[in-house]
């Protein structure tokens, strides 16, 4: 028995490709069908999480005084700790929303369910690897981000920092974490 293989190499035009298929079969909302849960849970995080912090640090500051170089360490952890415990149930709502068109009523009925059969706390279920995962890259983002941010403010002669040195220590202090750590899941 010979078998025969088409080996003609086929190209593509992988991205254009992809949006021509998704919608020709699911039609052009499709392609933000992920948004509305998205936004559902980046919006309360992102307002906890910064809110958090920036309050913290101010606090710390007026009690500890502006030169404690360990604030923004503990500011960025108890912010994310924060931020994690107060939306993980909504991630799970997330999750589940991208993974099957859920009507509210049908989403309701499945965190019904979920708390009646495992109790509130099962809406915390993946708390723990979220918090060991992002926990300690919030400490070392936020403790480089200061960093840079008084070092550019020294170097240029700045009181205050201007959105240039608040866009460019949050970048370099992204990337540096971004190589050094390679955090999984961003």
């Amino acid at each position: 028995m010979l078998l025969k293989f088409d080996c003609k190499l086929k190209t593509t035009n992988f991205p254009k490709d992809a949006f021509i298929k998704i919608i020709r079969n699911e039609g052009i909302k499709s392609l933000w069908s992920g948004l509305p849960p998205t936004l559902v849970m980046a919006v309360p995080a992102t307002v906890i999480y910064f809110t958090c912090y920036d309050q913290l640090t101010a606090f710390l500051k007026s009690k500890l005084g502006e030169n404690e170089r360990h604030i923004p360490i503990f500011a960025g952890i108890v912010a994310r700790f924060g931020a994690v415990t107060v939306i993980s149930p909504l991630e799970l709502i997330r999750t589940k929303m991208q993974s099957k068109r859920f009507s509210y009523n049908e989403l309701h009925q499945f965190i019904s369910k979920k708390v009646s059969e495992d109790g509130w706390i099962s809406l915390w279920r993946g708390w723990t690897p979220t918090l060991l995962r992002d926990v300690p890259f919030s400490a070392m983002y936020w403790y480089n981000y200061e960093l840079i941010r008084k070092w550019l403010c020294v170097k240029y002669g700045l009181y205050e920092p201007t959105f240039t040195v608040n866009f460019t220590s949050g970048a370099l202090s992204g990337s540096f974490l971004s190589l050094c750590i390679c955090q999984p899941g961003l």
